[in-house]
């Protein structure tokens, strides 16, 4: 057998997120990945056309950029022999990328891999009814003035009506739920109270507000150029003032009026792309790189769709179990921030010796994440979740997490809608 290779992330770059905000936002899922690609390729010391392959994550994929990955190498000037093709996973689709990257490498197939994320949901389609798209085919189809007017008497006011098709897609199509509602099951099965997870969400604004101010993100979040001339530079869902008099003020959305879910302790519906680099020693060899963290292992997880939030408990405790390792050997995660109630539901049964006996075959609870190692500098309720990004930037800024604090190991992980869960663990480079 084949011995497996070693993989590096080498860098990455994002874009600012930035939140929808009721009408198409300046940047389509394609601008952004240039948008943030651009100064990340610059930076490198190698030509863009070294790289062996391009992977994209992209969920919702507008029609004018079928295979982002393609339109986004292309636009970046890597070649048109450049292979490039797109994942979707839902809300893992940006992790499946650098996934997929490392396993290439990992075979000895690939060395030099773009893998990224890109998401536009301000662009997200509006869509017709099944009824009224039936009329319009009936009418389109109408042949003589006659038939067209036959036609036209049958439209209905309810024709003008779009289905919005984001709404549509955070809905379940198997359970009937929504991603919010299946937050309310994990509350109600864990004890999760509507102060807990207004607490969580407060503290997501102010993690993120203090790594703004203090420059920590520098490096990471390139500014993205709109065509009318403004200059996008950082996060701006953000609410650096957010307390709990005010995190207490939004009703419930999905469970009313008992819920714990509001739009305030939720991930923020958010426009965003981010990229990585994943390199073979060779590579890394060969070009003088210096990596940011060494990608030693994943894992992928199935799960039922109604609790699809406990995706990263049924995905990182693998790793752990596979390699010996107990909660504290763990420095640093980066737990895709969904719903609050949805990350206290996954810490709670990392703690809860029932469930981990039950469901994860442990004798005793797996144990507690101190809040000083998760999302250390906020998460998706403060960022916002473009769904097809966020897997990717948490494994960008876990890698830039680690190494700006000497830790030794970390994990990323989040839940996907459909009852899927992915993760991967990054280590110090040796």
């Amino acid at each position: 057998m084949t011995q497996s290779q070693r993989v590096y992330l080498v860098d990455g770059a994002r874009t600012p997120f930035l939140k929808a905000r009721g009408a198409p936002g300046p940047f389509t899922p394609v601008d952004l990945a240039v948008q943030c690609g651009r100064p990340l390729l610059a930076r490198q010391p190698f030509d863009r056309i070294a790289f062996d392959l391009v992977i994209l994550g992209c969920v919702n994929v507008l029609a004018d950029e079928m295979n982002p990955a393609r339109v986004a190498a292309l636009r970046l000037g890597m070649g048109e022999r450049m292979v490039a093709f797109t994942t979707q996973i839902n809300c893992g689709s940006g992790m499946q990328s650098i996934d997929t990257a490392y396993r290439y490498i990992r075979a000895g197939t690939h060395d030099l891999i773009l893998a990224g994320g890109a998401e536009s949901l301000s662009h997200a389609p509006l869509t017709l009814r099944p009824s009224a798209a039936g009329w319009l085919g009936k009418f389109i189809a109408a042949r003589s003035p006659a038939d067209k007017l036959g036609a036209l008497s049958g439209l209905r006011p309810d024709f003008l009506k779009p289905v919005i098709g984001l709404e549509r897609g955070l809905t379940d199509p198997v359970t009937g739920l929504g991603m919010g509602q299946t937050a309310e099951i994990l509350a109600y099965r864990f004890g999760i109270d509507r102060q807990a997870a207004d607490t969580y969400a407060m503290h997501s604004h102010h993690r993120l507000a203090r790594a703004q101010k203090d420059g920590t993100l520098a490096t990471e979040v390139m500014p993205a150029f709109a065509r009318d001339g403004t200059i996008y530079d950082h996060d701006d869902g953000v609410r650096p003032d957010s307390d709990m008099e005010g995190l207490a003020k939004p009703k419930p959305v999905f469970e009313k009026p008992y819920g714990k879910v509001t739009a305030g302790n939720s991930s923020q519906i958010t426009d965003g792309a981010s990229w990585v680099i994943v390199a073979s020693q060779k590579a890394v060899d060969l070009h003088g790189l210096e990596p940011l963290a060494e990608i030693t292992d994943s894992e992928w997880a199935g799960l039922d769709p109604s609790v699809m939030g406990l995706g990263p408990v049924m995905a990182a405790t693998p790793i752990a179990q596979r390699h010996g390792f107990e909660m504290a050997d763990i420095d640093l995660w980066e737990l895709n921030e969904a719903f609050a109630a949805q990350v206290l539901a996954c810490l709670a049964a990392w703690e809860d010796e029932a469930f981990c006996r039950e469901v994860l075959g442990y004798d005793a609870a797996f144990g507690r994440i101190d809040r000083d190692r998760l999302n250390v500098d906020g998460g998706a309720i403060s960022l916002g979740h473009p769904v097809g990004t966020s897997g990717n930037r948490i494994v960008l800024h876990l890698a830039n997490a680690m190494k700006k604090r000497g830790a030794r190991r970390g994990i990323a992980t989040e839940c996907i809608g459909g009852g899927l869960g992915g993760a991967m663990l990054l280590e110090a480079v040796q």
